[in-house]
């Protein structure tokens, strides 16, 4: 059959724009919905309908996958400040705050450095602020801030999970166990948790933070002005 007389074929769908940042976007959003259980080249394809062959081309596993997505958030974390201290508050600040709207970050911070651009350039910024520190001090320090803002925000995320789970805030949770704690304490055996516990100033996760950060600071700068 001569061309002008064969059927035009049936339209095929246009294979949907992919690029490696796309497929990033598509894996964050879906790890702020549903949490990490949620990431895998398979399912993010599927939210970017096409098919999981296509991402092999741009992403070759999970944990590549993984590693550009915390380096995607580290571009949220842009310290600043004129001095070391600003600049190392800045940087726990900004972390943890990163890690609240992306409540997944904090199962994957820590462990190996992180080396992708976002991530180095946080880098650089931070070991530049700290130039007139001497320079087997310089990481030590920055992996000191790091482990404090990692067990806080740990810790506050884990809180968040267990009221979700448990339909209990903290304060509700708290008296909860009440009764318990007052016949223990009652025992005379923890008399210094007692008095925390009955006379401390109760602070929320704002000041709990705010005020450990002090303290490391201060030491910190203790310790470098030897």
């Amino acid at each position: 059959m001569l061309v002008w007389e064969r059927p035009e074929p049936p339209n095929r769908p246009v294979p949907a724009p992919l690029d490696r940042e796309r497929i990033v976007r598509a894996a964050i959003e879906s790890a702020d919905a549903e949490g990490l259980e949620a990431v895998s080249l398979r399912k993010v394809a599927g939210v970017l309908g096409v098919g999981p062959m296509r991402l092999y081309g741009y992403i070759a596993s999970k944990e590549e996958l993984l590693d550009l997505m915390v380096d995607a958030v580290h571009a949220e974390i842009r310290p600043v400040g004129d001095d070391w201290r600003e600049v190392l508050r800045s940087l726990a600040e900004a972390t943890r705050q990163a890690a609240h709207e992306h409540e997944w970050l904090a199962d994957l911070l820590g462990g190996r450095p992180q080396l992708g651009p976002h991530a180095l350039a946080t880098g650089e910024t931070v070991v530049a602020a700290l130039g007139d520190v001497d320079l087997d001090a310089v990481m030590p320090v920055v992996a000191s801030v790091n482990a404090y803002v990692i067990g806080a925000v740990r810790r506050e995320i884990a809180e968040r999970r267990a009221e979700r789970a448990t339909g209990l805030d903290e304060k509700r949770w708290q008296a909860s166990l009440g009764p318990y704690l007052e016949r223990t304490f009652a025992t005379g055996r923890f008399p210094a948790l007692a008095a925390v516990v009955r006379d401390a100033a109760h602070l929320d996760a704002d000041d709990t933070f705010r005020i450990g950060l002090d303290c490391l600071l201060d030491g910190i700068e203790a310790r470098i002005s030897r």
